[in-house]
C-alpha cells in the first residue's frame, strides 16, 4: 500500500488531512446506525446453489481477453465450463 498521498487528488476540495482532522474523526462503528446502513455496501443473500470461491491460473492473454468482455465475465466462464462438462460427460 502506498502511504504517500497522490498530489493530483489533493486540492482545495479534498485537502490532505491534518493531525487535528484525524483527532476529530469518528470510527464508522461510533456513528448512528442509520448512517452506517446508508453508506455500508453489502452483498445481498446468495442465490442457490451457493458458489464456492476458488483459485485458477490462466495465461495472461486469456485472462485479459475474458476481462475485456466486461462485467459478468466470471459468470460467463462458469457457464462455459458447465456446458463443457455437459458435453464431455
Amino acid at each position: 500500500m502506498n502511504r504517500k498521498p497522490d498530489p493530483e487528488l489533493i486540492d482545495e476540495h479534498t485537502p490532505e488531512w491534518t493531525k487535528a482532522d484525524f483527532e476529530q474523526a469518528k470510527r464508522l462503528k461510533d456513528m448512528p446506525a442509520s448512517f452506517q446502513r446508508s453508506i455500508k455496501r453489502m452483498r445481498g443473500p446468495q442465490k442457490s446453489p451457493v458458489k464456492i470461491q476458488t483459485s485458477i491460473r490462466f495465461d495472461q492473454d486469456v485472462l485479459e481477453g475474458l476481462k475485456a468482455t466486461g462485467r459478468g465475465w466470471q459468470t460467463r466462464v462458469n457457464d462455459a465450463m458447465r456446458e463443457w462438462l455437459r458435453s464431455h460427460s
